[in-house]
């Protein structure tokens, strides 16, 4: 076994979660996934898919009416080029994972320096650091709650010695996103310096701001020339209710399509047929999924933060975007050993904030995705009954 493989660590949230298998009535929000089903209408396509017999291999890139439903899309929420500009830049793959893992499968060689903006999902630096790259991390910068980047820092810690920049916004799990002039700096620097960036906009459209034209976060794909040298990740999993369906999508220069397309060969050779049909389908009628998805999402919002922010000793910023509520409890640094006894003493189910980098230590992540906001509300009265023991201690 490679070393690189065998000193992974091991998922933080699960190790949480498995304090709650078997114990009756925990609220879970350890994972970060809506607790609504994926609607009526998009299951039924796959099952009529099925049914019609598609369960044979696809094209390695995704069916054509797919790309071409993704390339529409893509040039709806960004707009100026055209939806055929988009069409040969566009890699269908199993799942937003999937597709980073193909981005730095393309991009990275043993030995390549790459930087990440932390806290982030661990995925995005243990990708890398599979491939054999010499990952640096960049923290973002914390007050009153509020996370944010130090521009200045990042652009310094990118030279020509960098091979790939990562960068999740809106993030998970601290809800930061950037600015339109900020990705600008980011991508006029890259350019200097040669750097690839690797952009996981999987929660662009969960942003409750009301300061760009498309109602979305800022993306780089608004402010990056065709050929810079810019991969965006995306998925169905959190804009359309579809996290267990696994699949995403790749927005790259044309240059680069053919390539990917031969990795997915010799990684998954496809997605499902059936998958694809489905998503097909909830693309062309996303304005019934997306657009509800986030007034309800912005309601849970509204309704976990001021609760949270009411305790005393927590430490809570309101999240521009993404579907989780990231504070921290004074005196409880130990975050880890803090949510696994939530699980344990108040039925309680927080993912630790050491999961996503040790910038992270002491704070908790609460993916707010709930159908019922009632389920929050709970949530909030057993943090505070579980604190105020705490102060009697």
């Amino acid at each position: 076994m490679r070393a690189v493989v065998a000193d992974l660590a091991g998922s933080r949230i699960r190790e949480v979660a498995n304090e709650g298998m078997g114990r009756e009535g925990v609220l879970r929000f350890w994972f970060g996934e809506s607790d609504q089903v994926t609607p009526d209408f998009v299951r039924e396509a796959a099952m009529a898919s099925l049914q019609a017999g598609d369960t044979f291999y696809a094209h390695n890139l995704g069916l054509p009416e797919l790309r071409e439903a993704i390339a529409a899309y893509t040039d709806r929420l960004h707009p100026g080029r055209g939806a055929a500009h988009w069409l040969d830049r566009v890699a269908v793959t199993s799942g937003g994972v999937n597709g980073l893992m193909l981005a730095s499968q393309t991009l990275v060689d043993a030995g390549d320096e790459v930087v990440v903006v932390t806290p982030a999902w661990p995925n995005l630096a243990a990708q890398p650091a599979i491939m054999g790259a010499q990952v640096r991390c960049v923290p973002l910068r914390v007050q009153a709650g509020a996370w944010a980047l130090d521009l200045d820092a990042l652009l310094a810690a990118i030279t020509p010695s960098t091979r790939l920049l990562i960068v999740n916004a809106p993030n998970n799990p601290t809800g930061w996103t950037l600015s339109a002039d900020e990705q600008r700096a980011i991508l006029a620097h890259c350019r200097r310096t040669g750097t690839w960036v690797l952009a996981d906009e999987v929660y662009e459209r969960l942003y409750y701001a009301h300061d760009t034209p498309n109602g979305a976060a800022s993306s780089f794909l608004d402010v990056a020339e065709p050929d810079d040298r810019l991969v965006v990740a995306h998925s169905f999993s959190k804009s359309f209710l579809m996290t267990g369906w696994r699949l995403g999508w790749l927005v790259l220069p044309a240059f680069l399509t053919e390539a990917v397309g031969k990795l997915i060969e010799f990684n998954t050779s496809c997605a499902p047929v059936f998958v694809q049909r489905a998503a097909q389908l909830a693309l062309a009628r996303g304005d019934e999924i997306t657009p509800g998805l986030v007034a309800h999402l912005r309601t849970c919002r509204d309704t976990l933060v001021p609760l949270l922010q009411a305790l005393p000793g927590v430490e809570l910023a309101v999240p521009k975007g993404g579907m989780y509520a990231f504070f921290r409890l004074a005196g409880h640094d130990d975050c880890l050993a803090v949510a696994k006894r939530l699980v344990r003493e108040a039925g309680l189910g927080l993912a630790p904030g050491s999961a996503f980098g040790p910038e992270a230590t002491g704070w908790l992540r609460w993916c707010f995705a709930s159908r019922e906001p009632q389920r929050l509300i709970d949530g909030v009265d057993r943090l505070k009954g579980w604190l105020a023991g705490q102060a009697r201690l």
